[in-house]
């Protein structure tokens, strides 16, 4: 028996051959794409992932500094500024992104989970968003923590998530939503790439004309019916949308 084996059975080597048969290396990092990726429709989705990473690196240094700093100090007001702008594009890519594959039926081909884990991540985007109001730390954020205080209590929930208390605020801020966010779109960044980038709901009839040599289109005949939501990848620098 070699020495390998026990690593071969173990439960190691079941994660092992689990993961490499879900995220091979060529789906984990591809460098090709299906002909219909270079649609506009499908930018939004990277830019909420790239204005995600500057929220978090910008609000890890707003938190490390503190109030005090965003408020007086000239570069602490840029980031902060910019921390806020960040998540106004968040935003509104997020939402391009989720209503683009609501129309595009984005569950199909089995990408249910895909599709759940985006949404949840859209609302637990919302309440990161709430508490960032209330952490300005000024008369706006004052009055929308006593108005939602009210709320919160009318509703009976007012005992367990108190926002006129700035530490547990800050709590849910910077630590236990954006752990949340992260992990969700993490999980979701994970899902595209094991099922792949949903196709536009006619491209199993037109990404099929790209099976010739080079990213050559052949005619409709010659491409054959296909059943499958699967598009034949094309390197992106020769493929045509």
């Amino acid at each position: 028996m070699s020495a390998q084996e026990p690593d071969a059975t173990g439960w190691t080597g079941h994660a092992r051959r689990w993961l490499l048969k879900r995220l091979p290396p060529d789906k984990l990092l591809p460098d090709d794409q299906p002909s219909y990726v270079a649609s506009w429709i499908y930018v939004f989705g990277m830019g909420a992932i790239a204005s995600l990473v500057y929220i978090v690196a910008s609000g890890l240094v707003l938190s490390l500094n503190g109030p005090a700093w965003y408020h007086v100090s000239a570069l602490g007001r840029f980031v902060n500024s910019t921390h806020l702008w960040s998540v106004e594009l968040f935003f509104l890519t997020m939402v391009v992104h989720l209503w683009g594959k609501y129309w595009m039926a984005a569950w199909r081909g089995g990408r249910a989970l895909t599709w759940m884990t985006g949404v949840i991540a859209f609302l637990a985007s919302i309440g990161a968003a709430f508490t960032g109001y209330l952490l300005q730390t000024n008369l706006d954020s004052q009055w929308i923590a006593f108005e939602a205080k009210d709320a919160l209590n009318a509703v009976g929930v007012g005992a367990w998530f108190n926002v006129a208390d700035l530490g547990q605020i800050f709590t849910w801020h910077i630590v236990l939503l954006p752990l949340a966010v992260g992990a969700v779109v993490a999980l979701h960044v994970v899902l595209v790439r094991m099922h792949g980038v949903v196709p536009p709901i006619d491209a199993a009839e037109t990404d099929a004309q790209l099976s010739g040599a080079h990213g050559t289109v052949l005619p409709p005949a010659a491409a054959g019916p296909q059943e499958s939501d699967e598009a034949l990848p094309v390197p992106v620098g020769s493929a045509t949308s």
